[in-house]
């Protein structure tokens, strides 16, 4: 391993540590490890990995603190908003070890009866599941805890060995995850980090693995899927997203502009589910703009490390240009400028909460995933207008409505092809429901008991008694 990986604090741009990255000896030698423990750790009793997956629930609450300021440091995630995301990893953990037993349990499903053909024993058809066997899960960095726990916890507790590779933007997290787990009582050798970046990512999936397993952008998840491919393997991606949001004319327009100031700007913008266009009715507008710039404006932008703080710094460096571009893209084609815009002039890679207005689809911000700081507004006449501008991307993640009608909301919401649909809420998500996309979104599901099963693999059994 001779190549390091440098982490740096967005807040600062100061050099937290060096890492040593994987090579791609190292990760077939990993890869090797992973094989030849997998079955005994699948042939273990469910109970005994449940048990180990409750004492990592219980790390993660003991030492939030800590993993909280790690995750601040190196992400600039403010660190309130790295407390919730950690502290609320328990409530998936309690879905995942409740439902592992049902989810596993064997099937009869045929019974032949009791009189059969002379001379032969009574046929039985069974269900039986099975763990895929060695996965791969490629996480991601604005939710390391989220993201990869959506993964790793039902893997593991369904009996596959996982190979796990955090972004290259949360190692620091990733390795702490790594830690946390082996106390827990995970076998070394059944969850193994590996270090780097694009180029440990292509070593791990030329490993013969059972499964892959991404979140990150459509581009990468085009990569991803074309090296599963030929294996003919399991494979979620969940990708980008360019979600969308209604405001009709009879909706509680300060309730709405609050909720969708919160969904567009929370961790930054940096979600795959943040809000990035939003529609309102031309009838309510004016007053959803005023609540909404009050809100915006009362967000704290600063040190991360500060519990008051709600906007810290964006997490990689290169999107500052791609938010600045946006910016200027919309405002060259006759957008206004409400507030922001700009990168702050001091250490650390801060851009300020940006709102512009008279936007239209011409313009990138309303185009192209933004994953930062910056939202458009644009007023229209109908909810006609507004499904038809809702419906044009190629993304498919997530879109919500506000409006006093339900009947009326969930109408425009089937029109629409997204994975979650959102009825006077927005950038949320449940264990108890699958997150899955929709187009350039991904394929496949996290969460859920759809989320469960998709790291196993169903056997027929055909019995006949001798």
């Amino acid at each position: 391993m001779a190549d390091v990986l440098s982490i740096i604090n967005p807040a600062t741009e100061a050099l937290i540590q060096e890492i040593p990255v994987d090579d791609r000896a190292t990760v077939a030698e990993k890869y090797a490890r992973a094989r030849a423990a997998q079955l005994g750790w699948a042939a273990l009793p469910l109970a005994d990995r449940i048990k180990c997956i409750l004492r990592f629930r219980e790390l993660l609450i003991e030492r939030v603190d800590a993993l909280a300021a790690l995750l601040t440091a190196e992400t600039g995630k403010p660190i309130t908003q790295a407390r919730n995301e950690i502290l609320a990893v328990p409530g998936r953990i309690d879905f995942f070890v409740e439902h592992a037993a049902q989810v596993l349990a064997p099937e009869r499903v045929y019974a032949e009866p009791a009189v059969a053909l002379p001379g032969m024993g009574v046929l039985e058809e069974a269900i039986a599941q099975e763990p895929l066997g060695v996965i791969a899960n490629i996480s991601a960095w604005n939710y390391p805890y989220f993201v990869g726990g959506n993964v790793f916890i039902p893997a593991l507790l369904m009996g596959n060995a996982v190979l796990y590779k955090p972004s290259e933007f949360a190692t620091l997290t990733g390795g702490a995850i790594v830690s946390l787990l082996h106390e827990s009582g995970i076998p070394q050798n059944i969850f193994i980090p590996i270090i780097g970046s694009g180029l440990s990512g292509a070593a791990l999936l030329e490993q013969p693995i059972d499964g892959v397993f991404f979140t990150g952008s459509y581009a990468t998840g085009q990569k991803i899927a074309i090296a599963a491919a030929p294996k003919l393997i399991r494979t979620q991606l969940e990708l980008g997203g360019k979600d969308p949001a209604y405001v009709c004319a009879d909706a509680k327009v300060a309730a709405a502009a609050a909720g969708l100031a919160d969904g567009a700007f929370y961790n930054n913008g940096q979600s795959c589910c943040a809000v990035e266009r939003i529609y309102v009715h031309i009838d309510v507008y004016d007053e959803f703009l005023e609540v909404f710039m009050a809100t915006v404006k009362s967000f704290k932008l600063g040190d991360p490390t500060d519990p008051d703080t709600y906007l810290g710094p964006v997490s990689r460096k290169p999107q500052l240009s791609i938010l600045a571009d946006q910016v200027a893209d919309a405002l060259a084609k006759g957008a206004t400028l409400r507030c922001g815009g700009e990168r702050l002039n001091r250490p650390g890679w801060y851009f300020t909460p940006t709102v512009l207005t008279e936007v239209n689809h011409t313009m990138t911000v309303m185009q192209e995933e933004t994953f930062g700081p910056v939202i458009g507004i644009q007023r229209v006449a109908s909810d006609e207008e507004a499904v038809a501008l809702m419906q044009d991307t190629p993304y498919g993640l997530t879109a919500a409505v506000y409006g006093t009608d339900r009947e009326r909301a969930v109408g425009i919401l089937h029109q629409l092809k997204t994975g979650s649909a959102y009825w006077n809420c927005c950038d949320r998500v449940s264990p108890r429901l699958p997150w899955s996309g929709r187009g350039h979104s991904g394929l496949g599901a996290t969460l859920s008991l759809a989320g469960i099963s998709t790291f196993l693999q169903p056997r027929a059994w055909h019995l006949r008694a001798g």
